[in-house]
């Protein structure tokens, strides 16, 4: 006949585990849910080595300018949610994430816009330090900073002058073009100015001299700016950097110098 007895005392063991365990968990997440906040750690990727924003900045923008201080504030009483949204009203901000430490440290974690072109005023607009807009990658707009200004190629042009959302796939290759610019040394080295007007033919203003570049609609990126180093390294060498004022590659298989 068979004992039953260690089946049993291993059952129970195993219960009286179980049921120790749940206790320890209810216990640190009630405590947890209690806890206040103790301090806010603010972590903030960088954009070229700086920062559009610094902690001031987000400190005014998490706390309301100061209405809802956080610090001391129980866990249990704070939408972290809404918070992230309170962030991400910043145009300077692209996307963040709240979570708080087990030492009661509420960690802001956020990410930085990231332009490829900024957007200069035309005619007698506001031509300031601070006027204008950055251009993401992805097609949307954001405010300059006042902490830092980014390297980017300048844009500007009667085609932005509703400043539209460039975000749908019918400005895709206008913003494989600045993508282009941002991400190629060479281009981003050459390229101060890209020009678009009402009907989306871009000139490109050169960093050196004073001959206009004109491609036509961005299409055939690849061929176009392989006729612009050709004009470079073949043509302006032999005829000197003022020789013309208007070079355009938009026709196929021609490089037309004026």
């Amino acid at each position: 006949m068979f004992s039953i007895l260690p089946i049993n005392r291993t059952f129970l063991l195993t219960v009286a585990g179980f049921a120790v365990l749940v206790g320890l968990i209810a216990f640190t997440e009630h405590r947890q849910t209690h806890r206040r906040c103790e301090g806010i750690d603010i972590r903030m990727d960088e954009v070229d080595g700086h920062r559009f924003l610094n902690r001031n900045d987000v400190m005014r923008t998490l706390t309301n300018d100061g209405a809802d201080p956080l610090l001391g504030d129980h866990y249990a009483n704070m939408n972290l949610k809404r918070l992230e949204k309170r962030l991400e009203r910043n145009g300077l901000v692209k996307s963040c994430e709240l979570f708080r430490d087990l030492k009661g440290t509420l960690i802001v974690d956020i990410k930085q816009q990231r332009p490829i072109a900024r957007l200069v005023p035309d005619g007698d607009d506001d031509k300031s330090a601070f006027a204008g807009y950055y251009l993401t990658e992805e097609g949307r707009w954001f405010p300059l900073s006042m902490n830092y200004t980014a390297r980017v190629v300048l844009l500007s042009g009667s085609y932005f002058s509703q400043r539209q959302s460039l975000t749908t796939e019918k400005y895709a290759p206008l913003l494989a073009l600045l993508k282009q610019i941002e991400v190629d040394p060479f281009w981003k080295a050459q390229v101060a100015q890209v020009v678009v007007d009402k009907n989306r033919e871009v000139t490109l203003i050169p960093q050196v001299g004073d001959c206009l570049i004109e491609i036509g609609q961005p299409v055939d990126l690849e061929m176009k700016f392989e006729k612009i180093k050709l004009f470079y390294k073949h043509i302006l060498p032999l005829k000197g950097w003022d020789r013309y004022r208007k070079v355009s590659v938009q026709y196929r298989n021609q490089i037309v110098c004026e």
